[in-house]
């Protein structure tokens, strides 16, 4: 039992390493998305921290930086940091006026909401004619959830508690505390699911891809991504508002 025990120590610290990994790495997708962009005003929703808020108005020189951020102290580091954060509830309309924006940016925030329509919606809204968004979130069809699946385990991303991470003995972060109440997700998309809600919110989707490839580290996952670009662990939209889009249902793609 005590050689389990270390084995199974030995194998969560390899997957926190490889998780933490991946989590860079699907930043530097997100910036290389927003690669030849130009925006005067950005708004990141679910800013954090605003540390890579910053990273994003850079990529697009932009002069203005917005942040939305629901928890008190994460929003007033953020401002710490340059960002113009506001606290608000990303489920309910944005506290800014129509076209204001030329970039949207969220990075693992999407399943934290329960209003997804009205989150893209609002997105929609506040963007610019011809804006861009790139949204960034779990997939839920990568393999390390199809196959927990398989093996009778909670898929990691599908959080059955607000308090604690729980369901599954191969997740490096089983028995964590979440860091606050709305950390914990409630809506997790597969590549069809969030190319086909987004287009139905006026959308024209310009790139649809999935970042990192568990067990892989990351520097070893991008050929496995392109092989099999359903099953990588984050997928990462980039997002075009359609000009003359009059807020009818638009013919989803197959």
């Amino acid at each position: 039992m005590h050689l389990i025990s270390r084995l199974m120590a030995t194998l969560g610290g390899y997957l926190l390493r490889i998780f933490r990994g991946t989590e860079e790495l699907n930043r530097h997708a997100i910036l290389d998305e927003l690669s030849g962009e130009l925006g005067l005003s950005v708004l990141d929703c679910g800013c954090g921290d605003g540390s890579f808020s910053v990273q994003v108005g850079r990529q697009v020189d932009a002069r203005l930086i917005f942040g939305v951020e629901w928890d008190r102290d994460r929003a007033r580091d953020a401002l710490e940091q340059g960002v113009l954060a506001v606290r608000a509830d990303l489920n309910r309309k944005l506290p800014f006026g129509d076209e204001s924006f030329d970039v949207v940016h969220s990075n693992q925030v999407i399943e934290h909401l329960h209003a997804t329509d009205t989150f893209l919606r609002e997105t929609r809204r506040v963007l610019k004619p011809g804006g861009v968004a790139v949204i960034s979130t779990n997939n839920l069809a990568s393999w390390h959830n199809v196959i927990s699946l398989v093996l009778g385990h909670q898929p990691p991303p599908m959080h059955i508690s607000s308090e604690v991470i729980a369901g599954n003995p191969l997740d490096p972060l089983r028995g964590s505390p979440h860091p606050t109440p709305g950390d914990s997700h409630l809506r997790v998309f597969t590549f069809n699911g969030l190319r086909e809600v987004c287009e139905y919110h006026g959308f024209d989707v310009q790139v649809m891809r999935t970042v990192g490839y568990y067990p892989l580290a990351p520097n070893a996952s991008h050929l496995a991504t392109r092989l099999d670009s359903r099953h990588g662990v984050f997928l990462v939209a980039k997002l075009r508002k359609k000009s003359g889009w009059d807020g009818g249902v638009p013919e989803v793609s197959r």
